[in-house]
């Protein structure tokens, strides 16, 4: 899946360095659930990829910036009632930022999982401090459902989540 300088592709054992790298990096982890290692390491690297691979059909992709890898992104489908409801995470390494890449990711995975997976709604957590992602989402046509006050903690620090949603 590709749109000008930006595609999604399977993980492959070849990132693992790259991976690594831009995954370790603290504005990186400010910014995700704490399941992401920290410090993250190439073991860490190895096992997500592996994680990854064994998926299908494919639900995590790295995201490539001109070939380059720049981060990854995915999507968990929803069990029983909600099973065409999907839950998008995501983030780019802070050498590619600002350049439109994780819009265009987002869009890119929300076509596939409507297109291919038969999704129609897809649905997205940011902590309030994250102002970035959230344009990011606006962006890729992501509507603010809502504001869970007080419903997260991240490096000891309470706040609030947005809830954003798209419907195809």
């Amino acid at each position: 899946m590709q749109t000008g300088k930006v595609a999604l592709r399977p993980f492959e054992k070849t990132d693992r360095k790259a991976l690594a790298k831009l995954c370790n990096n603290k504005k990186i982890w400010d910014s995700v659930r704490d399941y992401l290692p920290s410090p993250y390491t190439l073991e860490d690297a190895d096992a997500f990829i592996e994680f990854c691979k064994k998926s299908e059909p494919t639900l995590n992709f790295a995201i490539t910036y001109e070939d380059e890898l720049a981060g990854t992104i995915g999507i968990e489908p929803q069990k029983d009632v909600y099973r065409l409801s999907a839950e998008l995470g995501y983030w780019v390494g802070e050498p590619f930022w600002g350049k439109g890449i994780a819009t265009e990711a987002v869009k890119l995975i929300t076509t596939y999982g409507n297109e291919k997976l038969g999704l129609i709604r897809f649905f997205s957590s940011v902590f309030d401090f994250n102002k970035a992602s959230m344009r990011v989402l606006e962006k890729a046509g992501f509507v603010k459902e809502g504001i869970s006050k007080k419903a997260v903690i991240k490096n000891n620090i309470i706040c609030d989540d947005h809830k954003y949603a798209l419907v195809f």
